[in-house]
């Protein structure tokens, strides 16, 4: 349950970022999925329905996709079907229920760094950027490694190539968070592994992916990425798993992730 003493509705950015800076627990409101888990006092709501930013489309060889674009939004867009093989739509769609992600917005999703967020660990794995109000753009990885600071999270930017690419997730029940997710992706023959729900936030596993930048791929060396990606990553435990447990799953589902890509054909 949390509580607000004022509801805004800012009419640009500017207007947004300033009200949000004007107090500590000035606070941006997404969807509310997760604000409803807590127990948080606002200050100020700040609601950005009225900035058009729940949008879709393609713009100068990127995807755009607005902060305030629902996760349902992304799960059934024809754009996001056709591109990566469909990757960010299969990364949401079993996340809780359809009216859950009807209101859950992909800028509070990203903003929030989640650490079992499925669509962070999917978005790692293309090529994504960042755009904040004061910060500026930067690639997601950045975006991920920097601390978190008061900022609004303004939309996403992916790169449209014919990057191939595929997500799994284990979860020990339909509608649970992921007790280990994982995304991987090719681009000509540069490759990426990204693993999340560690249970710490979504990361790439650079040593294994480079170990796949090759000509051709072998059931061999595929083996051993999906071993180093388990080995360079660090996992942890909480009540869907011990961290032993989340390293052997990272070695199942990458190897999985990569003999799935590799099957893959261009678009």
């Amino acid at each position: 349950m949390f509580t607000i003493s004022d509801l805004v509705q800012p009419e640009t950015l500017a207007e947004a970022y300033q009200i949000l800076m004007d107090k500590r627990n000035n606070t941006i409101l997404g969807g509310c999925g997760f604000l409803k888990m807590g127990k948080k006092r606002i200050n100020k709501g700040i609601d950005l329905s009225q900035l058009n930013l729940s949008y879709i489309l393609e713009q100068d060889g990127f995807i755009k996709i607005g902060a305030m674009t629902s996760l349902r939004e992304l799960e059934v867009h024809p754009l996001l079907k056709e591109n990566f093989n469909g990757v960010l739509p299969k990364s949401v769609r079993d996340i809780i229920g359809v009216q859950f992600r009807n209101g859950v917005t992909v800028g509070a999703s990203v903003y929030s760094k989640y650490g079992f967020s499925d669509l962070i660990t999917a978005l790692l794995c293309l090529d994504t950027e960042v755009e904040l109000f004061k910060g500026g753009r930067m690639p997601l990885a950045d975006f991920l490694a920097k601390p978190i600071e008061k900022d609004l999270l303004v939309r996403l930017w992916i790169r449209k190539t014919i990057r191939q690419a595929t997500y799994l997730s284990f979860r020990n029940s339909a509608s649970d968070y992921a007790t280990l997710n994982a995304a991987v992706s090719k681009l000509d023959n540069r490759w990426t592994i990204a693993v999340g729900a560690r249970p710490s936030k979504a990361a790439v596993a650079v040593s294994a992916s480079a170990m796949l930048d090759q000509e051709k791929l072998t059931f061999e060396m595929i083996e051993k990425a999906a071993q180093r990606a388990s080995e360079e990553l660090t996992f942890g435990t909480n009540t869907r798993g011990t961290a032993a447990y989340r390293k052997a799953l990272c070695q199942v589902l990458v190897k999985r992730g990569i003999m799935e890509v590799a099957a893959c054909k261009s678009n």
